[in-house]
């Protein structure tokens, strides 16, 4: 979890996440909405695969970056439940008093 949470504390790596939610970019297509250098895009996607949140397809000359969901979810309910914050506690009493 800890390599997610590396990936996720970049804001440029986020915005890369947030992109790839409307379906897989190329490396240019990503790059082209950063003012960066390509090595630094290329540290970042190196980031978000070790992170194992993207996953990179060889498509030709291009390599296709995908969004895994299932991989973000599954991080961000490991850290809401190592807070005893899951869907199974008890609802706090104030907003009980508030839905009322």
């Amino acid at each position: 979890m800890s390599h997610v949470f590396r990936a996720l504390s970049d804001p440029t790596r986020r915005r890369v996440l947030h992109l790839l939610r409307k379906g897989p970019m190329s490396a240019g297509e990503l790059a082209d909405q950063f003012d960066v250098s390509k090595p630094t895009m290329s540290a970042h996607f190196a980031v978000l695969k070790e992170a194992d949140l993207v996953h990179a397809e060889k498509a030709g000359k291009s390599v296709l970056y995908h969004l895994k969901l299932s991989v973000l979810e599954e991080a961000l309910l490991g850290f809401v439940q190592s807070f005893g914050l899951d869907a199974d506690a008890p609802e706090p009493k104030l907003e009980k008093e508030i839905a009322r």
